[in-house]
């Protein structure tokens, strides 16, 4: 009788190896232990739900062809994260979108990156504020270009260099620096007149 490995106590690093040897439901379990991140960062740069389940899907279908490239240097979720960044910006420069796409969640200081994590919070006050705020950077995020989007993610959220993000763009580092600092403070600009628009409603 063959003894089933119990996969969901281990660690992502005894996963990967295990998954790296040809273990599919090592693989499986960091799927499931990661689904919904990768799928949050492929919804916050696609903004469209198809979109986002395309991207993450294809992401963790390239991981599994590519797993025995993976050396360890940085976290498999960080891993991860890098391959469905990559195939999002692919997939963005093919449609050559004019129109903005909001991305959520840039205020990751302010309650999770992740929309599916639930806000352990008992005063429904600050809750109540709190979404009201992830309404305003979502309605002031809709009204900046994909590139300034783009930009501000791999910076706040993936604290890439400016030589990293500028080779991901295909730009140069001098359009990086620019691109951030017109889309912060086109953000702190638009931030603070949705907020006096609500303030006088």
């Amino acid at each position: 009788m063959t003894t089933r490995i119990d996969y969901s106590g281990m660690t992502d690093e005894a996963l990967v190896k295990a998954a790296q040897r040809g273990g599919m439901e090592a693989f499986e379990q960091l799927v499931a232990r990661h689904r919904d991140k990768i799928y949050a960062r492929a919804f916050s740069m696609m903004r469209n739900e198809d979109a986002a389940i395309d991207m993450s899907q294809e992401a963790w279908v390239k991981s599994w062809q590519r797993l025995k490239q993976f050396q360890g240097e940085a976290s498999f979720v960080t891993w991860m994260t890098r391959i469905v960044i990559n195939l999002c910006l692919d997939q963005l420069r093919k449609q050559k979108r004019s129109r903005a796409d909001s991305i959520e969640q840039l205020d990751e200081e302010l309650g999770g990156v992740e929309r599916q994590m639930p806000v352990v919070n008992p005063n429904p006050t600050e809750r109540l504020e709190r979404s009201e705020l992830r309404q305003r950077i979502d309605r002031a995020l809709n009204q900046l270009s994909v590139e300034h989007r783009t930009v501000l993610i791999l910076q706040e959220f993936e604290e890439l260099e400016y030589k990293e993000i500028a080779k991901k763009m295909k730009c140069s580092i001098g359009t990086v620096m620019s691109r951030l600092f017109y889309a912060r403070r086109k953000m702190a600009s638009l931030l603070a007149g949705l907020r006096r628009e609500e303030f006088n409603k």
